[in-house]
């Protein structure tokens, strides 16, 4: 039979690889390291977690926690390993960085299935099928071959992203929806600020920490359409409010008036469960985030469900490239995982290798592709960076905001997330069945 090909050593490559191995069919594993390592990169194990230690929450009611309860199902090496590296973090599962890429790098090498092959690769063959896992900080030939092959506008080298919110937590009493000058259908939810209100977010926008960046995450350019909401308010007290806090086009409903300056949400999900900041691209810390940006009314006790980031992050424009098994459109052969793919985190970059292994094996055999239903987190966070209906795409990470609704409506925060995780985790007991 043959081979799969996996580009990269990372979480989900090494995800990646297992999965085909496991499932009987031969894999190359070509992995850059030792003969060249990223400006974050130190180690030349497999699965290096180059930031923090944290796999973030541990308890199923959360996001993160029904993720990780969700790669378990398919035998994850990565929550193998984490298991049995773990170091004392309260209710988070942190490892000991350096035994778990140990663990994954010998689950790996160990494998018959699997031949590892050290090289800088710089084209993609379309001819055979092959994962490619390489990172965020991909550069170099493969970048250019990637850029190629998915029309380099299609490519993105710098991440700015924007808050994104739960559409449930908005106060409607104090936002209203419509499209500026009356075009379109109520297509934005506006947040509305009187003189005072502005007044006093802006002086706590201005005077509010901002996160460091590393070497390599600091950009040569920032473009003005991706000037930190910050940095732009820095320039003088209206001028936000006369670029993306501009209310020209509205009026308020509840008064009749054009309000002083109006924050714009904008769908981010087909679905309809989740609004983005209208340029809100920020370096602020994430605790400022939430403490500066629910000083404007309507987001008093809004939901962040991804905070805002200026960072170096190589990724596809998935929804247009993608199909929902991870393999590019045009080119069927290949098959995406991993942040390069649009999905932000550690597991969820696993999580993601996990599908794409299964699915690349699928593909060899003729057979139906492995979809998992948006109510279980790997499916909502998979059906997301595939979802078409997607605008100006940025990565995302797991979050409850991403599944669908349930049919009752809970109140209580807690038991809304616990009843979420039940009806996924009653999806893969059926199917254990």
């Amino acid at each position: 039979m043959e081979k799969i090909t996996v580009i990269g050593g990372g979480l989900a490559g090494s995800e990646a690889a297992l999965q085909i191995a496991n499932m009987g069919v031969e894999v190359e594993l070509i992995e850059m390291k030792p003969l060249k390592l990223t400006p974050a990169h130190k180690s030349d194990n497999f699965a290096e977690l180059v930031c923090s230690n944290s796999l973030k929450a541990s308890r199923v009611d959360s996001a993160a926690g029904l993720l990780k309860e969700e790669m378990r199902k398919f035998g994850s090496v990565c929550m193998k390993a984490a298991e049995t590296c773990s170091v004392a973090a309260g209710g988070a599962l942190a490892v000991d960085r350096d035994l778990f890429a140990n663990y994954v790098t010998k689950a790996v090498k160990s494998h018959p299935n699997i031949t590892v092959k050290a090289e800088v690769v710089t084209q993609l063959p379309t001819d055979r099928i092959t994962v490619v896992a390489t990172g965020p900080l991909t550069d170099g030939g493969l970048a250019d071959a990637i850029s190629n092959l998915c029309q380099s506008e299609n490519l993105s080298f710098y991440d700015a992203a924007a808050p994104i919110v739960t559409k449930e937590s908005v106060d409607f009493d104090s936002a209203f929806l419509a499209s500026r000058y009356g075009k379109g259908t109520d297509d934005y939810i506006n947040c509305p600020m009187n003189k005072e209100e502005y007044e006093i977010f802006h002086k706590e926008l201005i005077n509010a920490e901002s996160a460091l960046l590393s070497e390599f995450d600091k950009p040569i350019t920032v473009y003005e359409g991706c000037m930190p909401i910050e940095i732009l308010a820095k320039r003088g007290e209206d001028s936000i409010r006369f670029g993306p806090l501009k209310p020209v086009g509205l009026r308020d409903p509840k008064t009749g008036h054009r309000p002083w300056a109006v924050v714009q949400l904008r769908r981010e999900n087909s679905d309809g469960t989740l609004y983005n900041l209208v340029g809100f691209q920020t370096n602020l810390k994430f605790p400022e985030q939430k403490r500066v940006f629910s000083l404007i009314p309507a987001l008093k006790n809004a939901e962040f469900m991804r905070y805002g980031v200026m960072h170096r992050n190589s990724f596809i424009n998935s929804p247009k490239l993608l199909s929902v098994d991870l393999s590019l459109k045009e080119y069927p052969n290949i098959f995406f995982a991993g942040q390069l793919s649009g999905v932000e985190g550690y597991m969820e970059s696993a999580a993601s290798g996990i599908i794409a292994g299964i699915n690349a094996v699928k593909r060899l055999k003729g057979e139906q592709p492995l979809v998992l239903p948006k109510f279980t987190m790997i499916g909502a966070l998979l059906g997301y960076i595939t979802d078409e209906s997607v605008e100006k795409f940025q990565p995302m990470g797991a979050n409850f905001g991403i599944l669908p609704p349930l049919e009752e409506k809970i109140r209580d925060k807690r038991e809304r997330y616990m009843a979420l995780a039940q009806r996924s985790l009653e999806f893969f007991k059926m199917k254990e069945q």
